[in-house]
């Protein structure tokens, strides 16, 4: 996984949750080309390793809240975003628009997971 962006930890279990700060398109410290599909795809990816370092998948996530910089990426976003969770898995979650993200990202996503400590 890349070094955070701010100080801030990446991944944090509370309990029976975890909780995955926002995560963008770093592969490795750089922003990956290709705007947001690539990014997307990236993103997507580096919360399943935040999960799976946390014992946790992308199958217990709960809830996203995503971030998009151009809300006519949203079609685009979906499908890769989609493509990123288990067959017929979708959590709970909001999609917003902002001005800017870190980085310079197109996209940002957090992500809540349940998995109960064994």
């Amino acid at each position: 996984m890349s070094k955070p962006l701010g100080p801030y930890t990446p991944v944090v279990r509370a309990g029976d949750f975890i909780y995955v700060s926002g995560q963008g398109g770093l592969d490795d410290g750089v922003k990956v080309e290709g705007g947001v599909v690539a990014e997307t795809v990236q993103t997507m990816k580096n919360i399943a390793t935040l999960l799976e370092s946390m014992g946790a998948s992308m199958s217990d996530v709960v809830k996203t809240t995503c971030f998009l910089t151009d809300m006519d990426d949203y079609a685009k976003f979906n499908v890769e975003y989609s493509a990123g969770f288990p067959a017929n898995h979708r959590p709970a979650r909001s999609c917003v628009a902002v001005k800017t993200l870190p980085a310079g990202f197109a996209v940002e996503v957090e992500a809540v997971a349940y998995k109960p400590v064994d």
